[in-house]
């Protein structure tokens, strides 16, 4: 792979504990916009550089389909883009199971609409080095007329350095075939670099890439999402669900696949053990089929197993399906104890990154999430981020009786986002230096 152009964003997992910071750009006018990608280039750290001159903080860039259009992007190779990123994430809604609340008539503006261009990430271990990784970028978009800054959110790590809900968040990483990045579970063989980085082959062989080649290769598709999560309707679903504090713990952890700790249930099924949730060498070193096939320990409808069911033999090959997820959760943490919804907005910034939005993205969020017939499950949703638009319900595999949570109401609502591409430090460059 050639990581000296590829952006580190795409690669690279973020730091523990962070801080991040996502601007959207509208491009009013083109010599401007490829202005903004010239200077970009120069900003961009690159996946070589493992250290960057920030010291693990970085910046990357995205541009969407309405912002290559607006850099002037002839319509020929536009046409040579995915599909499903050429329409956007607002015309998939309902792929997406982005209805009832989540839908893009309720997004937050101007997130889903055609004045998103370009989105300018921000990554770093603190907010000092945050604001010197901004500092930094900021000469790539200052005293540019006609390219502003139209929307931006600022996200850090709790204090307890979980997601909103509670849970220990960013332990799971496939490695990448040349990446020089380890995967978190040994257990997983590399996937090829086609699977996350445009112009290698896939796990099918194939080289997707958009054209010319200048322009697609070394670059990846990037799925932005703001999550709302309602932390309080899931504290109160739980302990009403429950028969006391360690019942609801147990629930808690039947729903996510892990302990709140990040422990896992395959290899922790009775009770929580917070120095293997912390020990990121043997937190994730498991299989389901291998070591739990029935579910007894690790629920098939839980979140984890739902979002990557590893080496199950389910609608088709599970490596096919492997993402690259990220979560930068945002607003103020819900106090413990409370049970009412104090009115915040809070949440996770979501990131995939890859080569198929469709085979991946899509088809995760579409076939595993919103479904359960994959795994005998019937229209069972994932209880965590399942689309549901009306009362759900979920079942723990239990001997001698199973176990059926009833009334599960939707604990997280879509507040915009966007399908977007991340070139190549090259293709950054080759965009600054459009004619016409």
């Amino acid at each position: 792979m050639d990581l000296h152009d590829i952006q580190r964003g795409v690669l690279s997992p973020r730091p523990s504990p962070y801080a991040a910071t996502y601007i959207a750009f509208r491009v009013d006018d083109r010599k401007d916009g490829r202005e903004l990608m010239r200077r970009a280039s120069a900003v961009v750290t690159s996946a070589a550089d493992t250290v960057s001159p920030l010291d693990e903080a970085w910046v990357s860039v995205a541009v969407t389909q309405h912002g290559l259009r607006a850099l002037g992007v002839p319509q020929e190779s536009l046409d040579t883009f995915a599909w499903e990123f050429r329409q956007g994430m607002a015309a998939r809604a309902t792929q997406l199971g982005d209805n009832g609340d989540s839908g893009p008539q309720h997004w937050e503006p101007p997130l889903g609409t055609p004045d998103v261009h370009v989105v300018l990430v921000a990554l770093a271990p603190d907010a000092p080095r945050l604001d010197a990784a901004i500092d930094r970028a900021r000469p790539a978009y200052e005293r540019l007329p006609g390219v502003t800054a139209i929307w931006r959110q600022d996200c850090s790590a709790l204090p307890t350095e979980t997601e909103p809900f509670g849970y220990r968040d960013g332990i799971s990483h496939p490695a990448v075939e040349g990446s020089g990045i380890p995967g978190s579970n040994p257990l997983e063989e590399p996937l090829k670099a086609g699977e996350f980085v445009l112009g290698y082959p896939d796990e099918l062989g194939g080289i997707q890439s958009p054209q010319p080649e200048v322009l697609g290769r070394n670059g990846s598709y990037v799925v932005f999402r703001k999550l709302h999560q309602r932390v309080a309707a899931f504290r109160r679903y739980l302990q009403d669900t429950s028969t006391g504090p360690d019942d609801e713990e147990l629930i808690a952890a039947k729903i996510m696949g892990r302990w709140r700790s990040g422990a896992p249930l395959a290899l922790s099924p009775l009770h929580d053990d917070p120095p293997l949730g912390a020990d990121r060498a043997r937190n994730n070193v498991f299989l389901f089929q291998r070591d739990d096939p029935a579910g007894f320990a690790t629920p098939g409808g839980c979140h984890i197993r739902r979002a990557n069911p590893r080496d199950a033999a389910v609608a088709g090959a599970p490596r096919l399906h492997r993402m690259i997820r990220r979560g930068t959760a945002y607003g103020p943490p819900l106090p413990d104890g409370v049970l009412d919804d104090d009115g915040a907005d809070r949440g996770l910034m979501f990131a995939f990154v890859g080569a198929h939005l469709g085979r991946q993205f899509e088809f995760v969020q579409s076939q595993w999430m919103n479904d359960g017939v994959f795994f005998g499950g019937g229209d069972a949703r994932d209880p965590i981020v399942g689309s549901n638009d009306g009362p759900g319900h979920y079942t723990i595999p239990h001997r001698p009786v199973r176990r059926r949570l009833q009334a599960m109401p939707r604990f997280v609502v879509t507040r915009g986002g966007e399908y977007c591409f991340m070139p190549s430090l090259s293709a950054l460059r080759w965009l600054g230096n459009l004619t016409g």
